[in-house]
């Protein structure tokens, strides 16, 4: 797994951004993929998300996902949810010591954080859709109803899609900038294809700044570059795959 040092170096915070190595996965799966919503055997999925568990230092069951939508939801979580009960959001937060909070990618941007004063965390998700419709601010709203305070907070930015592979097209361009004007800055034209290629961890990490985040670091790791450790959802699709697997970032108050 990747680690922020800003995050690693805060006493009773155990985190990780995990890679795909290291898990019972096979196939195009392989080996540790943690998303519960691929075709990937059950069985294994529970295993990998186990051994994910474990080395945050809590039980199985005390890890907690969301089922992601694309959407500016963020929820607290004081325990498990109960079983069939997971909710629907993006992003989920805890001032709950033991209870390990994650967020499932392979491409867009997982984005751990931590008001270490406050003892309160959060793991968001943030694709282009989620960031454009306010993921990142209802994150830090929700911490901050738990007592963090923004500029407290110290969030990292883990593997995802990095600007070279992440070609949009001009009518995406188009819709982006009707909803955000004023944010070309995170479009570059490709000399070759004349297409846009779109920032998606600057664009999340400008969102960060503007929600009042104090520190925000981005581990600057592309998911779709690095086959060997990380699952992507776009590189899938290039190879002609039917499914792909998810990596899991997650956080915990000891």
């Amino acid at each position: 797994m990747f680690q922020a040092p800003s995050l690693a170096g805060i006493d009773g915070v155990s985190h990780g951004f995990f890679t795909r190595l290291g898990g019972v996965s096979e196939g195009i799966y392989t080996s540790l993929n943690c998303g519960p919503g691929s075709s990937d055997d059950a069985a294994s999925v529970a295993e990998n998300r186990a051994r994910v568990a474990r080395l945050l230092g809590v039980a199985p069951e005390k890890l907690v996902t969301v089922f992601q939508k694309h959407s500016n939801t963020a929820v607290v979580a004081t325990k498990p949810w109960d079983k069939g009960k997971t909710p629907d959001a993006d992003a989920v937060v805890t001032a709950t010591p033991g209870l390990a909070i994650g967020v499932l990618t392979a491409d867009c941007t997982p984005v751990l954080l931590c008001d270490p004063q406050a003892r309160v965390i959060g793991a968001a998700h943030a694709g282009w859709r989620g960031a454009l419709s306010g993921i990142v601010e209802a994150t830090v709203q929700a911490m901050t109803g738990l007592g963090a305070e923004p500029k407290r907070i110290h969030a990292a930015i883990g593997p995802a899609i990095s600007q070279g592979a992440y070609e949009v097209g001009q009518d995406y361009k188009a819709q982006f900038l009707a909803e955000e004007p004023g944010s070309e800055a995170f479009f570059v034209t490709d000399e070759g294809s004349g297409e846009p290629h779109f920032d998606l961890p600057g664009y999340v990490a400008e969102r960060l700044a503007r929600a009042g985040v104090g520190e925000t670091l981005d581990l600057g790791l592309c998911t779709y570059y690095d086959e060997t450790r990380l699952f992507s959802y776009r590189r899938s699709q290039h190879h002609g795959e039917d499914d792909y697997g998810r990596q899991i970032s997650a956080i915990v108050l000891a």
